[in-house]
């Protein structure tokens, strides 16, 4: 197979953060999925970089897939972004990827590195950082309480993705299973509004409570002494 597919990170917030090597890439391929249009136009347009988009979902996986590979197959260079960030981190895209090693286990795949809400988080967070775990997004409802129990036991500082709709949930469940863990919770990373909230997970909420709830959420929590 002559095709290459590349998985190229985007800004999380800031489009200023786009790497030289990712619009050089962006200007090359043939054809660029990605989540949603609107969002990866915005890059593309504030670049003036023009390529054909489509959209990639975990909910048309099955149909893309076939279409991505008849690409790959006839030598194009195909490329793939989520929203914001690296794709196939907490993103379907390693399932796409997966499934592309499947059917062409010789598939040349190459990686752009670039912006990454969890490394970004990890870099001021204050914790020892020499190791860290990643556990991405908390389950919606059943397992919730596991999950955080899992993240409370590591030695490590532990990274955890929040929708605005569950923080403050999740703070509170941190709260409950280690009233003393020291905790970083950014809000908005690289945004204008981007803020930090240091603590405990009562502090954090208590400020939190007084500032504005919108945005994504990383929660980094300090590894178990």
């Amino acid at each position: 197979m002559s095709g290459i597919f590349y998985v190229i990170a985007t800004p999380i917030g800031n489009l200023g953060d786009v790497t030289l090597r990712a619009l050089e890439i962006l200007r090359k391929v043939d054809i660029l999925f990605c989540e949603d249009t609107r969002v990866t136009r915005r890059l593309l347009d504030r670049h003036e970089i023009e390529v054909v988009i489509e959209s990639y979902r975990e909910q048309v996986h099955g149909r893309k897939l076939g279409r991505i590979l008849e690409l790959l197959r006839e030598g194009r260079e195909v490329g793939l972004v989520s929203d914001a960030g690296t794709p196939g981190i907490s993103d379907p895209g390693s399932l796409l990827i997966r499934d592309l090693l499947i059917e062409e286990p010789e598939l040349r795949i190459i990686p752009i590195p670039g912006p990454s809400a969890a490394l970004a988080a990890v870099s001021v967070a204050g914790f020892p950082s020499s190791a860290f775990t990643f556990l991405g997004f908390p389950p919606h409802k059943k397992g919730r309480g596991a999950f955080f129990r899992m993240a409370l036991e590591s030695p490590h500082p532990t990274v955890v993705y929040e929708s605005p709709h569950r923080i403050g949930k999740a703070l509170e469940s941190i709260g409950e299973l280690d009233p003393e863990r020291r905790i970083c919770v950014l809000r908005e990373l690289t945004k204008i509004h981007e803020t930090a909230y240091r603590g405990t997970a009562a502090e954090a909420a208590a400020r939190l409570a007084q500032g504005s709830a919108k945005g994504e959420f990383v929660i980094v929590i300090e590894g178990k002494k």
